[in-house]
């Protein structure tokens, strides 16, 4: 089995990487996508969006990071594709499954689900122009606006040769409403063995990941805004499939995590960032965290950095008396 961190654009990045594969279970990262419109990128734009590169492509953990490649162009994107891996990307993954309407307007992400031939053009030339050591993955939904085409946009991803497909169990016009149909992943599975198949969508805790796997017959899960409610899910379900003893986090771990995460520490960041990313965060601990309730009532209208780091460090100092 294989758990891969989600690529959630706005949401996960170099900073949250870092804190969530500390913390343990991943197996690999897929970044924010990065968006290639009609040039080959310099340098420094791959660098922004994963400044693990830095660091032969890992995690400060030691978790892989794989870059991924948003847009529509076959040839562009091959020629980014070959400078991510040139500059230490683990693989390439592909996004068709962005519903976002300023990305699918430019005829990016999930809009490319209604163009198999495309997103077939696209992974193909992509495959091409990369060398077989570096894997191509592709991430897509089950459909446009509904599930008709999905073994035409499966089929697609396959003959062009990727390596891997991740399949987020919803349609672009289902958004992100739950429930994710893990089911409708099964027959995918069933027609092709030998490309490597990822669930995605809707994996909260234990019982969904284990739910997950048996409705869509995959191994391997990609875990997104469940990891984020729940920071040590990934190290769970790992600690569960090796029947050994998991013991969750606690109130006071979140707050260390955060506080010595860096998230804070960073003079490219603006002196905001800390500060939104932190009310961000608290929005998706407050599924299983009653305390992240109050901590957001306390940091709400703050905005420096400094300020907000004090507030949770004294929310640290009570949970840990």
């Amino acid at each position: 089995m294989k758990l891969i961190l989600a690529p959630m654009e706005g949401v996960v990045d170099f900073k949250m990487r870092q804190l969530l594969t500390d913390i343990g279970g991943f197996d690999l990262c897929v970044t924010e996508f990065v968006r290639v419109v009609d040039q080959k990128l310099p340098r420094r734009v791959f660098m922004r969006y994963c400044p693990e590169l830095h660091n032969d492509g890992y995690t400060r953990a030691g978790t892989p990071v794989r870059i991924q490649l948003l847009g529509q162009h076959p040839q562009y994107l091959a020629e980014n594709a070959v400078k991510a891996v040139s500059l230490g990307s683990h693989g390439i993954d592909l996004n068709f499954g962005c519903p976002a309407k300023t990305v699918n307007k430019s005829k990016g992400g999930a809009v490319l689900l209604k163009e198999p031939e495309q997103i077939y053009r696209i992974v193909k030339a992509v495959r091409d122009a990369v060398d077989d050591e570096h894997i191509v993955t592709a991430k897509i939904r089950l459909g446009f606006d509904d599930c008709s085409n999905s073994e035409e946009i499966f089929d697609a991803v396959v003959q062009a040769k990727a390596n891997g497909i991740a399949i987020h169990a919803r349609t672009k016009r289902d958004g992100y409403r739950p429930p994710a149909y893990w089911d409708k992943i099964a027959p995918l599975v069933a027609k092709n063995e030998d490309i490597q198949i990822v669930a995605n969508g809707e994996i909260w805790n234990l019982d969904d990941a284990n739910n997950a796997r048996q409705q869509s017959h995959c191994s391997n899960i990609m875990l997104g805004r469940g990891a984020l409610a729940m920071p040590d899910l990934a190290a769970w379900i790992k600690a569960s499939d090796a029947n050994e003893h998991h013991t969750k986090l606690t109130w006071y771990d979140i707050l260390y995590h955060i506080v010595h995460s860096s998230m804070h520490d960073d003079e490219l960041m603006s002196k905001r960032y800390f500060a939104n990313r932190t009310k961000q965060w608290l929005g998706y601990l407050k599924r299983n965290y009653e305390q992240a309730h109050n901590l957001f009532d306390d940091i709400r209208t703050l905005h420096d950095k400094d300020e907000v780091l004090a507030v949770l460090k004294r929310h640290a100092e009570g949970a840990n008396s």
